[in-house]
This record gives C-alpha cells, sequence and structure tokens, in this order.
C-alpha cells in the first residue's frame, strides 16, 4: 500500500466486506497465511471465524471510532451496539444488547492484511452484565 489515502480506503473496503457479509471476497483483503494475535491461522480458519460471529450475533456491524494509518500499518478502535444471541468471550449474554469496543491493529502487506493483533473490552461487557 502506497499512501494514507489508499490504505484508508482498502481498510474500509475490508469492513464493508465484513459488514455485507461478504465472505467470498474476504480473500480480496486477507492473505492466505493471516496470522492472529501472532498464531497463524490462514485465510479459511480467519474466515470461518467472522462468519460464526456473525452467525451468533446477527446484527454485527463494524463500525470505526478512531482510525490511524501509517503504511504498512492500521490501528483501529472499532465500536460495537449488538445483542449475541448466546454466550460472548464467556460470558452469558444470551440475548441482551451490549456495548463495546475491540483495539485491533493490522500489518499488510501490498494490498492484505497479513497480521492481526485484537484485544476486545471484555470489562465494559462484564459491567454492562452486571448493571442490567
Amino acid at each position: 500500500m502506497s499512501s494514507v489515502a489508499e490504505l484508508r480506503a482498502r481498510y474500509q473496503a475490508y469492513l464493508d466486506c465484513l459488514n455485507a457479509r461478504s465472505w467470498s471476497e474476504l480473500g480480496d483483503f486477507v492473505d492466505d497465511e493471516v496470522r492472529y494475535n501472532g498464531r497463524p491461522v490462514g485465510l479459511a480458519t480467519y474466515r470461518e471465524q467472522r462468519e460464526a460471529e456473525a452467525r451468533d450475533i446477527p446484527d454485527l456491524r463494524y463500525d470505526v471510532e478512531l482510525l490511524v494509518c501509517e503504511p504498512p500499518h492500521i490501528a483501529a478502535r472499532l465500536r460495537f451496539d449488538c445483542t449475541p444471541s448466546g454466550d460472548f468471550l464467556g460470558l452469558p449474554v444470551r440475548g441482551r444488547r451490549i456495548r463495546f469496543t475491540e483495539n485491533v491493529i493490522y500489518r499488510c502487506t501490498g494490498t492484505k492484511i497479513t497480521d492481526v493483533w485484537s484485544v476486545i473490552d471484555k470489562t465494559a461487557v462484564e459491567a454492562q452484565l452486571r448493571d442490567s
């Protein structure tokens, strides 16, 4: 990726792909040998994970709260407002509406994501479950 503007546009297209559940297009954005939190998972597993999330959280939508691009890296704070149908992060959410964020950093090689480092704010979900 040669410029910040190109990297931003490519990342937004990736999120659009996820939000549209266009699973067959995911390989246009994610490398076949992608690593997740330092562990090699490959595109097939990465896709299966995103598909499972969409099944378990039908109203899941990836919304950018903060985005910083410095090629070849992207840092994003993603905001979620959704209703998981079962457990989420090992917590008994089961149809309750929750709000949380994910801090995620990506490394891109060429036009594809090769590394993803993700931390989800589980504490925010726990607090909402206590307060409900």
